[in-house]
């Protein structure tokens, strides 16, 4: 370590290449921390305890219609009483998750897409994204805190399932929370969109706009906000015969 650092300051020999040298390592670090914090240091509250939580997430696009995936790093606790409350013990654990989330068009019908002649827009009224279950990888732990003043085997077993039932809880809420839905219903739509994008520019409307809705986003009167003068088989329809 001390050499490849001796190297790194001939490399970037004056003032500029030792700050610079100073800028890598400091940000080298803080990643390390941040990695140790989010695996390994158990979060308290202000009353120092502990409690099931998120401890990190992100969320990114796919291109199918499995059109994101959430993962993070859940912190869960557990408690078991036995011996009439004499025995308690506890159990933190922290472990990765990951939620992905689905749009299902299998049931997508004519009915459902809406052509807009005038301004060349397709224009699909798609189900709503669905999170699927939440995958919590056990076997690649991180923390496994057990305190107590005895702690038998059944009590353990119990901890485990316990910890492992709100960890998933806690997952799958957090999944379903308002900002991860809209996260989640813009990868969607820009997936549905390519999706649909696709077949529009084969039939020689590659310039034509999709815009995707999903049912919290349609009102009623939704069709008044465009020009719908034909259902969009029938524009394809039409171009067909006209080739």
């Amino acid at each position: 370590m001390a050499d490849a650092l001796r190297g790194a300051l001939k490399r970037y020999a004056g003032p500029t290449g030792v700050a610079l040298l100073i800028l890598f390592v400091g940000a080298a670090m803080l990643v390390g921390w941040q990695r140790y914090n989010r695996d390994y240091v158990v979060t308290v509250e202000d009353d120092g305890s502990t409690v099931t939580k998120i401890i990190a997430e992100k969320i990114a696009g796919t291109s199918d219609l499995r059109v994101s995936r959430l993962n993070g790093v859940v912190q869960s606790t557990a408690q078991d009483v036995r011996g009439f409350g004499w025995l308690k013990s506890d159990q933190v654990v922290k472990m990765p998750y990951s939620v992905d989330y689905f749009i299902d068009l299998s049931g997508l019908t004519a009915r459902d897409l809406e052509w807009d002649a005038k301004s060349r827009t397709l224009i699909v009224n798609a189900p709503d994204v669905k999170p699927d279950k939440a995958n919590v990888d056990e076997a690649r732990r991180t923390l496994v805190r057990i305190s107590g003043m005895f702690v038998t085997r059944e009590a353990g077993e119990a901890l485990s399932r316990k910890a492992s039932a709100h960890a998933q809880a806690r997952a799958e809420a957090s999944a379903r929370s308002p900002e991860r839905m809209a996260q989640a219903r813009e990868y969607g739509r820009n997936a549905t969109a390519k999706l649909m994008g696709a077949p529009l520019a084969a039939m020689g409307f590659g310039d034509a706009r999709v815009i995707v809705t999903f049912p919290s986003e349609r009102k009623a009167d939704s069709r008044e906000r465009w020009d719908v003068t034909t259902p969009i088989n029938e524009v394809l329809a039409n171009r067909r015969q006209a080739r």
